[in-house]
């Protein structure tokens, strides 16, 4: 396999992983929206890898509406993933 296959399987893993992390942010955005029950397994699972992703986010802003907060404190490191996991998937794309 040449490297230009390489290079775009590497430029295709790290946009993929770079979408998955934002799609986890994202959700956890739609489940607060919504009033999801925080109890139940699946809410708390994607508040848990939430929260965790978006640490270096977090009380970035201070908002007294929740959703509002919710929606910077989360959107902001989601957005980041995306332009940044796209950004080195370019560069990986025009390294090879």
């Amino acid at each position: 396999m040449s490297g230009r296959y390489r290079g775009a399987g590497a430029a295709r893993t790290v946009m993929l992983v770079a979408d998955v992390l934002a799609g986890v942010l994202g959700l956890w955005i739609v489940l607060y929206l919504l009033d999801a029950n925080p109890s139940n397994d699946f809410a708390h699972a994607v508040r848990q890898a939430a929260d965790w992703l978006s640490t270096w986010a977090r009380d970035l802003f201070t908002p007294s509406q929740g959703w509002l907060r919710t929606l910077l404190n989360y959107g902001i490191p989601a957005v980041v993933y995306l332009a940044v996991g796209h950004a080195v998937a370019g560069w990986l794309r025009r390294a090879d």
